[in-house]
């Protein structure tokens, strides 16, 4: 469908969303960050979304695409890891219409279970997403359901265009916006609406290196679908953008970045850290813009980064708050060979104790053929205060006469 037949249906639908979607949502915290503020030489706002029902933006499109199904059908069928699942089961509850939710067999346990939480009939599936679809599509027709996709509807693009509006009731002069890219549908709506209120606002998107549809598709002038590598923000791994999102991105869209995983990891670490939020991967990818190396886009000016969604598995965030230590330097692996000698890991463990930091592991390797003789293999996982603590450590242990450092 061509965009310029879409866009008066995206019109009604956004008014209509205005009117419905308030009543079961909350308007999520604007919260200005003095840090990351000082950091880019800009003013910079935090859009909270990941305090919003169910956990992210997705509730949006959802209760204003479901609402105008009542009286039309007796249930609806959605496809989603996460989510668009939580939102779907949780709109259709509110309007007393069943859901069937097709999710991935491998899909997070505290994802499946927040989705039967809030009323969804989970169905769990082997295969990729194409498959699932089908599989979705099946169910809907065999049921007699309708069908809710995730991001390629005018529906769903105008409930998610609220939150463009929402932003600009708090932060009117923003010079820009930066939004996650998963399918499209979120940034199609704020995208449209945000330059509709303020033609002259940037809108930037942000995606994983790992699973850049949204870039390659610029370069390419045309939908493209990519490889889809594991990546810390999963919410945005669809391989392909929609038929629909694909034309608003191309008009509406400024710019588009992809960021490394370190950087998402960094970022995930920092908003929890500094902000005392905790937000998923693909919320955290428009901050961890600042930590792979972009600030310099947003200084002097006022920027709003959209944390879209705060469901985050809590079995592995541990090894995303590890690894986001890690690249902060807060976390770091000395590696070197020890004297062999009774009291040597005691001066050592004072040596860095004398600095402020924290043992957090230690590995013996005396198999190590490369071990020079009377000497073992060392690695210890340090604790610091700050990335300059690490480097006297090192010194100290240089001339401690009981420490060779690698390399």
């Amino acid at each position: 469908m061509e965009l310029s037949h879409v866009l008066p249906e995206v019109d009604r639908y956004f008014e209509y969303a205005l009117d419905t979607v308030y009543k079961y949502i909350h308007k999520t915290p604007m919260d200005y960050s003095a840090t990351l503020s000082k950091m880019v030489g800009g003013e910079v706002y935090l859009k909270c979304e990941n305090l919003q029902k169910t956990g992210s933006f997705k509730v949006r499109g959802a209760i204003t695409k479901i609402s105008r199904l009542r009286g039309k059908t007796e249930g609806v069928v959605a496809v989603s890891a996460g989510n668009h699942a939580q939102g779907v089961a949780y709109a259709a509850s509110i309007y007393g219409l069943k859901s069937i939710i097709v999710m991935p067999r491998d899909a997070s346990i505290s994802k499946v279970e927040a989705t039967k939480n809030y009323g969804g009939d989970v169905v769990l599936a082997e295969g990729g997403f194409g498959h699932l679809f089908q599989l979705g599509y099946e169910i809907s027709r065999s049921r007699g359901y309708e069908f809710v996709h995730p991001y390629d509807d005018p529906e769903i693009i105008a409930g998610q265009g609220t939150l463009g509006w929402e932003i600009l009731q708090q932060v009117s002069d923003a010079d820009t916006i930066v939004v996650p890219i998963g399918g499209g549908g979120l940034i199609s709506g704020i995208s449209y609406i945000a330059k509709k209120l303020r033609p002259s606002i940037r809108i930037i998107g942000v995606e994983s290196e790992a699973v850049p549809k949204a870039s390659e598709a610029r370069k390419a002038g045309r939908i493209v679908d990519v490889e889809v590598r594991p990546t810390l923000a999963d919410g945005l791994s669809a391989k392909r953008l929609g038929e629909l999102t694909f034309q608003f991105i191309e008009k509406y869209v400024d710019e588009i970045y992809t960021v490394s995983e370190e950087a998402i990891a960094q970022a995930i670490y920092f908003i929890l850290e500094r902000s005392k939020m905790l937000v998923e991967g693909a919320g955290a990818t428009t901050v961890a813009m600042i930590f792979d190396g972009h600030g310099d886009l947003f200084r002097n000016g006022k920027t709003v980064f959209l944390l879209s969604g705060g469901n985050i598995d809590l079995t592995s965030i541990y090894r995303i708050l590890l690894r986001g230590l890690s690249e902060a330097k807060k976390i770091v692996s000395l590696e070197g060979y020890a004297l062999d000698v009774p009291g040597t890991l005691a001066r050592i463990a004072g040596i860095i104790a004398e600095k402020g930091g924290n043992i957090v592991d230690v590995f013996h390797d005396r198999m190590d053929i490369y071990t020079p003789p009377g000497y073992t293999n060392l690695k210890i996982i340090v604790e610091v205060p700050n990335p300059e603590t690490i480097e006297e450590i090192k010194e100290m242990l240089r001339h401690s006469g009981i420490w060779i450092s690698k390399g």
